[in-house]
C-alpha cells in the first residue's frame, strides 16, 4: 500500500493508510482513528491531545470533559473546541486596529491634507480634505478567522455547532470575505495575544491538510493527518519539556551521509531528535509509527524491527558519532506489560548502544515522564536483565528543577 494512500481496496473491503482523520461526503462519514488500545472515545481524547502538543495548543482538562467523545467524531469535536474557544475570545471583545481613512468632508476631521485642499478641492470650498485614523474591525487576523468559521459553518452537523457557528458568523459581519485567507498579511503580537492559537486552529481547518474530494455526482470533504508526521512531532514537543534543562534539536540537519569530491556534504541526515550534553557525545533519537510484532514468527528477539530502520540509525551513529541510539515505537497491549526500554542491543565494533523503546500514546498526560525515564535510564550493569529493562529509572533532582 502506497505510503501515502488514505483508503485502499482489499479482500476485506477499505484498508485505511497511515492516516488519522474524518472523510465525509453527503450521507456518509468515515472516521480513521489511530490504532490504540483504547475505546473509540478515550482514543479521541488522545488524538485530540496529540494533535494540541503538536500544534503547540493549551487544551484544558476542562475543555476535553466538555466534548462528547463517546458521540462525536473528531470533526465535530475539533470544531466545537475551536468554536467555544473564539466565542469566549469574541464576547470580550474582537481584535481591532486603526486604519487610515482619506475623505472629502464638510467638516474636518482628523488633519487637514493641504496639498489635496489647494489641488483636487480648488473649486469646492464647501468641502475639507480629510485624512483620520480609524478603530476597525476588518482586519487580516479577522479575515482568516471569518474564513475559518464560514467554511466549518458548512461542514458541522450537530445543532449545537451550528448555534455556535451561527453567533460567530453573525459577530463577524463587519468583516470583509477574504480571497485568500492563508496569504492574509496577519500580525501578530501582544495585542491580540488571546487570539494567536486560534489563528493557528483557523490555519489548520484552511490548509492544504482539508483536502476537496469528488466522485461521480458526490462531493465531499476530507480532514487528514499523517500519523508518521503527528506522531514524530508530539515526541518531539514532549521530549523537548521532558528534558527542559538539556539541548535537545528537533529535526537536526547539521550532518550529512556523504561528502562529495569538493568537500560538499551530500544526502543531508534528519533526525527526529538530537539530545547533546556538555562535553560528551550526542544521543539520537527517532519515531517509528510502525506496530512492532514481538509475536510474529522469528521476531521474539528483534520486535519485527525493520533492518531499514537499524541501517538508518546506524548511519546516523556514524556521522554524529552518537554514544546512544534510540528508536521509539508506539506501545500495545502484545508487547512488555510497561512502556519505556524493552530492548538494548549493541552496534558491533563500538560502545555505541541501540535502544527500542515504546510510549503509549493512549495516555498522553504520561508521555513526558515516560520520554524522561528512557533519556535517563541507564543499565544497573553491562547487560541488563530482562527485569531491569522495565525497572522505572531513578528520577533525579532533574524533576524538582523544571517543576514537575
Amino acid at each position: 500500500m502506497p505510503e501515502t494512500a488514505v483508503l485502499t481496496r482489499t479482500y476485506q473491503g477499505l484498508k485505511a493508510g497511515q492516516v488519522v482523520g474524518v472523510l465525509s461526503i453527503p450521507g456518509c462519514t468515515i472516521e480513521v482513528l489511530p490504532k490504540i488500545d483504547r475505546e473509540d472515545g478515550a482514543v479521541r481524547a488522545a488524538l485530540i491531545r496529540m494533535l494540541a502538543v503538536a500544534w503547540d495548543l493549551r487544551v484544558a482538562e476542562g475543555e476535553l470533559t466538555a466534548l462528547d467523545t463517546q458521540r462525536d467524531d473528531l470533526l465535530e469535536l475539533l470544531i466545537r473546541l475551536f468554536a467555544d474557544r473564539l466565542l469566549a475570545a469574541v464576547r470580550r471583545g474582537m481584535p481591532r486596529r486603526y486604519v487610515t481613512h482619506e475623505e472629502d468632508l464638510a467638516l474636518l476631521r482628523g488633519r487637514l491634507e493641504v496639498k489635496r485642499q489647494f489641488t483636487h478641492l480648488v473649486v469646492r470650498p464647501d468641502r475639507l480634505a480629510c485624512r483620520y485614523d480609524e478603530l476597525s474591525e476588518d482586519t487580516p487576523l479577522n479575515q482568516v478567522l471569518k474564513a475559518a468559521v464560514t467554511r466549518l459553518a458548512g461542514r458541522a452537523r450537530s445543532t449545537a455547532n451550528f448555534r455556535r457557528l451561527a453567533e460567530l458568523t453573525a459577530r463577524f459581519e463587519f468583516v470583509r470575505d477574504s480571497s485568500d485567507p492563508l496569504r492574509e498579511p496577519v500580525r501578530l503580537d501582544r495585542t491580540n495575544a488571546t487570539f494567536h492559537e486560534l489563528y493557528r486552529l483557523a490555519r489548520l481547518f484552511l490548509s492544504g491538510d482539508w483536502q476537496s474530494t469528488a466522485g461521480g455526482r458526490s462531493t465531499g470533504f476530507a480532514l487528514l493527518f499523517p500519523m508518521n508526521e503527528l506522531f514524530e512531532a508530539f515526541i518531539g514537543r514532549s521530549l523537548k519539556r521532558a528534558l527542559a534543562l538539556r539541548t535537545v534539536h528537533l529535526q537536526n540537519r547539521r550532518r550529512s551521509a556523504l561528502t562529495g569530491a569538493n568537500g560538499e556534504p551530500l544526502f543531508a541526515l534528519q533526525p527526529d531528535a538530537v539530545m547533546e550534553d556538555s562535553g560528551d557525545r550526542p544521543v539520537i533519537l527517532d519515531t517509528k509509527w510502525k506496530r512492532l510484532t514481538p509475536r510474529a514468527r522469528g521476531c521474539k528477539t528483534t520486535l519485527g524491527v525493520a533492518q531499514s530502520d537499524i541501517s538508518q540509525m546506524l548511519a546516523y551513529a556514524r556521522a554524529y558519532d552518537a554514544r546512544r541510539l534510540v528508536l521509539i515505537y508506539p506501545w500495545h497491549e502484545e508487547l512488555e506489560p510497561e512502556q519505556g526500554v524493552i530492548r538494548r542491543w549493541t552496534v558491533t565494533g563500538t560502545d555505541c548502544r541501540l535502544d527500542v523503546a515504546t510510549v503509549d500514546v493512549g495516555c498522553p498526560d504520561e508521555v513526558v515522564e515516560t520520554l524522561r525515564g528512557i533519556c535517563e535510564y541507564e543499565p544497573v550493569c553491562g547487560r541488563p536483565d530482562r527485569s531491569s529493562l522495565h525497572s522505572r529509572p531513578r528520577i533525579t533532582e532533574l524533576r524538582d528543577a523544571i517543576g514537575q
